[in-house]
């Protein structure tokens, strides 16, 4: 079964960023049409931003053995500075190299400005590669004013804005990872 993790590397708990990342997520369990399975891990950073660079970083380094386990991630960040946080960053790059190698990847950033709405393709779609993810598609970008539609109507909007194609493709055809 097609496992969806999320990590979301906004420095707030429970954050707009990380309800916009449950909402994609749900979106993407619909357009692969898992319905309510495909659950996965679920990781906010905030709550890893104490350990992030202890010695061994042991949470961390748990975290994303778990988040491992998901066949599709969901990785979200809002906009700091006009990329992605300094928290995420330091949240991956505790990750071995490759260490998305086989996984399908949805990046979300979520930002104050439509001027920051490249920001997703020019530098966390990068980063995510870098790491070996497949990308599905464009990375999603929102702005802050669509965080304030129900949950609901923000999944419905977001599986608008999926490539389902992509999606689908790269899902059902892992062995064309290299």
């Amino acid at each position: 079964m097609t496992q969806i993790g999320v990590l979301v590397g906004n420095p707030r708990p429970a954050s707009r960023t990380w309800h916009a990342a449950l909402a994609l997520r749900d979106a993407v369990r619909r357009v692969l049409s898992l319905g309510v399975s495909g659950a996965g891990p679920l990781v906010d950073a905030a709550d890893l931003a104490q350990e992030v660079f202890a010695p061994g970083a042991e949470k961390v380094r748990a975290a994303l053995a778990e988040l491992a386990k998901a066949d599709v991630l969901v990785i979200a960040t809002p906009t700091y500075k006009a990329t992605y946080t300094g928290l995420l960053k330091a949240v991956l790059d505790q990750a071995p190299a490759g260490w998305l190698r086989g996984k399908v990847v949805v990046p979300l950033q979520v930002a104050a400005s439509d001027r920051h709405a490249l920001a997703v393709e020019l530098h966390l779609r990068p980063l995510l590669v870098e790491l070996g993810g497949r990308v599905a598609g464009q990375g999603i970008f929102l702005n802050e004013s669509e965080l304030a539609s129900t949950p609901e109507e923000l999944t419905s909007a977001l599986v608008e804005r999926l490539d389902a194609g992509a999606l689908n493709a790269l899902v059902s055809a892992p062995e064309l990872v290299s």
